[in-house]
């Protein structure tokens, strides 16, 4: 009897996370939590993984978005006003491009770009530039990890159509991607004033300004808040558990329990009440609270004491992003409302 598809692409997401998880610590790699990080990203589309010639394209995309960062650290230090205007257009176009053209991985990288590789390279030049190296190998080794788990869960043969990306009207692109770039330039600016410190905060607020394409201000607090804090949850009780055997075999097996868990909260193959991307910000978060956790812990600093200090950052950022959405979306029905006033009076007469 063949698997369900639902449950293919369940094992599929989960193995190709925790592989890439295990393959990234296990190789030593720069900032290793990126290759899970995009493992999931990348695998969550549901869709036969990359070929050679599609991942040497995605890596010079990833190159030429990513070197916008670079290009941006001297100028920061030098006409720091000029840098963030040059920022908050970059996040805008980076927003419209993924909610108007529906190129969301382009308009991911560009974000990325423009605010965690200049952040980084407050830092030092090499941070910056070692960062960028981080994203590319992690990048790789999650497009090489879909390679091998692939032929053991492949899609239908007759499924092979995929949806592709909502592409919104021009008018409402514009109002989403103006939004976006309000939700994130502050804590980014924030950011810039401590980089070694906020740097997650950072990866973060690109995550919010994605999600505030997609939430509603009714909606925005109970499932921003909602899912941060269940990624809270979800970390410490991961963290506990990988504590009764530290070693990386028990890190991957743990990252395979709990990546089929979210992919089958994720794909609808376990029951929920929360929407799918609902669940992609718990396990995206889950994932930026655990790197650098594990991090901390390798170079002896106080790992409780930092996961608070960056969950409370989280949750400020969160709750900063919940209020952008409600303060925005009420000042625009107050302005439509008071323009539709005039035309009310004129069919009046």
């Amino acid at each position: 009897m063949a698997m369900p598809l639902g449950a293919k692409r369940t094992f599929r997401l989960g193995l190709v996370t925790a592989l890439s998880l295990a393959l990234a610590y296990g190789l030593g790699v720069q900032f290793p939590y990126f290759a899970p990080l995009f493992g999931f990203l990348l695998t969550s589309a549901a869709a036969p993984p990359t070929r050679l010639k599609g991942l040497l394209g995605l890596l010079l995309v990833v190159t030429i978005t990513l070197g916008v960062g670079l290009v941006l650290t001297p100028l920061l230090g030098k006409y720091p006003v000029s840098a963030v205007l040059i920022i908050a257009v970059g996040l805008y176009f980076s927003a419209f491009i993924g909610v108007g053209l529906g190129k969301v991985q382009v308009a991911t990288l560009l974000t990325v770009g423009f605010t965690l590789i200049p952040a980084a390279g407050q830092v030092s030049y090499a941070l910056a530039s070692s960062l960028v190296e981080g994203l590319l190998l992690g990048i790789a080794l999650a497009i090489a990890c879909q390679w091998i788990v692939y032929p053991f869960f492949p899609e239908d043969s007759h499924k092979k159509v995929q949806a592709k990306p909502a592409v919104v009207a021009v008018g409402q692109s514009r109002w989403i991607a103006l939004r976006s770039m309000i939700i994130v330039l502050p804590p980014v600016l924030l950011a810039f004033t401590n980089p070694a410190l906020y740097m997650p905060l950072i990866m973060k607020a690109v995550l919010l300004g994605q999600q505030g394409s997609v939430v509603s201000a009714r909606t925005a607090g109970q499932d921003l808040l909602g899912s941060t804090f269940l990624a809270g949850v979800y970390a410490i009780l991961f963290w506990f558990t990988l504590k009764l055997c530290p070693n990386l075999w028990m890190f991957f097996l743990w990252m395979l329990l709990a990546g089929m868990y979210l992919a089958g909260k994720l794909l609808g193959v376990i029951r929920s009440r929360r929407s799918p991307w609902y669940w992609q910000n718990v396990a995206v978060n889950l994932l930026i609270l655990l790197g650098p956790a594990v991090e901390d812990s390798a170079a002896g600093k106080d790992v409780f004491q930092a996961f608070a200090v960056r969950f409370s950052l989280f949750v400020a950022v969160t709750l900063y992003a919940w209020g952008a959405i409600f303060a925005l979306e009420w000042l625009r029905a107050r302005r439509g409302s008071a323009a539709a006033e005039p035309e009310l009076a004129l069919e009046a007469h």
